[in-house]
């Protein structure tokens, strides 16, 4: 039964991912045929990451009155509504009811990711038995499947506008998620993850050390990586060394599925195995040791781009070690969040942790085009070694992980 609902939740969330990274691609590169100014089309995406810091609170407290299995369908059917919504825009309206209209069905889309996201890594913590280290396992497969998945969604999306123009391509994305709901919606367990009490409103916001310590350097450790990655980098690659849009995104996106490789093969590369009933404070001291190495990785290539010693080697090849100690220290992030949730409120503390991580991209996405217009890749580069060090400060005062074995439904 844990096994079924794994992959039943493991591919409700994949299919939300592909149809995610898919239709990033789909608005980005048909908006900017039609025209679209890069700041037009920021504000297009600007809801989207704004309502992840909503839907995880709020999401966490409905998962927990209602059951996961609830809030991971209601995600799914938003992204259908989100999706079919966005194949009624007009291409003759005037540019500013297009940027408001497809803010508005971003923002549902952003609802739908969040929703699904909690939904699917809280209920993990149900699935995962007592096994040693099989939460840890899963977690990191689901994490880093979910981001490797992103990566193709990005190639679908424009192969998808290529093949089939961007009407087309939006109805095929929305049929793949319904096929998706409707299994989910028949064969998932109802009551996944319910809480046993009826937990109030302002329970949304943690009161736990642990979970509080840990959102915190979640949001500076996300905000460090967007603060150059997102808009910073981007515009880097086509101004300094003149590359195609294309090779931009694709280099992008294979950025992304490589992340996802290696969180997914986390556990093994942490070296996960040891024996059992041995204290579990190995992840705690992974988590600090590799933050303090992103932040010296950051450091290097800050130091290099402002030297300008072998600049491309140095981007180029710093960004791949950069997504490598990165998507080490997110699958440990990920896999003690739910360690140290409460067996009946995970839904809760993984949507107050996922909010923070929602407020730390927004807030990186917006230093990152404000640090590239003052100081170029360089500050940029800079101000995320500073959002790093605070990482690497908050996570030495993460408690130890308190042994106990893992509700099971």
């Amino acid at each position: 039964m844990r096994l079924k609902n794994y992959a039943l939740v493991t591919a409700g969330y994949w299919a939300y991912t592909i149809t995610d990274g898919a239709l990033r691609m789909l608005v980005l590169l048909y908006f900017h045929d039609l025209g679209y100014s890069p700041v037009s089309i920021a504000f297009l995406f600007l809801a989207y990451e704004f309502m992840g810091i909503v839907t995880n609170l709020i999401g966490g407290w409905v998962g927990a009155r209602t059951g996961l299995n609830r809030t991971l369908i209601a995600g799914l059917g938003l992204q259908i509504v989100a999706l079919v919504a966005l194949t009624l825009q007009q291409v003759d309206w005037r540019e500013w009811v297009t940027v408001v209209y497809v803010m508005a069905a971003q923002a549902l889309s952003g609802v739908a990711k969040d929703l699904t996201k909690m939904s699917s890594k809280s209920a993990v913590k149900f699935v995962a038995g007592d096994q040693e280290g099989a939460l840890f396992r899963m977690v990191a497969i689901l994490t880093g499947s979910k981001n490797a998945l992103k990566g193709v969604g990005f190639f679908i999306g424009a192969a998808l506008l290529a093949w089939l123009g961007y009407d087309a391509a939006l109805w095929t994305l929305a049929a793949l998620i319904a096929v998706t709901l409707g299994v989910v919606a028949v064969m998932l367990d109802e009551d996944i993850g319910k809480s046993k009490k009826k937990p109030p409103l302002r329970s949304i916001l943690s009161k736990s050390d642990a979970i509080n310590r840990l959102s915190f350097a979640r949001f500076f450790l996300f905000s460090s990586r967007d603060i150059w990655f997102v808009v910073a980098l981007p515009i880097f690659l086509d101004e300094r060394f003149g590359w195609s849009f294309y090779g931009i995104g694709g280099f992008l996106a294979a950025w992304i599925v490589g992340y996802g490789i290696v969180q997914s093969a986390a556990p093994k590369w942490l070296h996960r195995g040891q024996a059992r009933g041995r204290p579990r404070a190995d992840e705690i001291k992974a988590a600090r040791t590799w933050a303090l190495a992103l932040g010296i990785i950051s450091a290097a290539i800050a130091t290099a781009v402002g030297l300008d010693i072998a600049i491309t080697f140095a981007v180029v090849g710093g960004l791949i070690v950069f997504g490598v100690a990165f998507a080490l220290n997110s699958s440990l992030h990920s896999y003690l969040i739910l360690a140290y949730a409460d067996d009946d409120d995970v839904s809760l503390d993984v949507g107050f942790y996922y909010s923070a991580n929602a407020a730390g991209r927004l807030v990186g996405t917006m230093l990152s085009g404000v640090l590239y217009l003052w100081g170029g890749l360089e500050l940029a580069l800079w101000g995320s070694t500073a959002f790093l060090a605070i990482t690497w400060l908050l996570t030495l005062r993460l408690p130890a992980i308190e042994v106990r074995r893992p509700a099971l439904v």
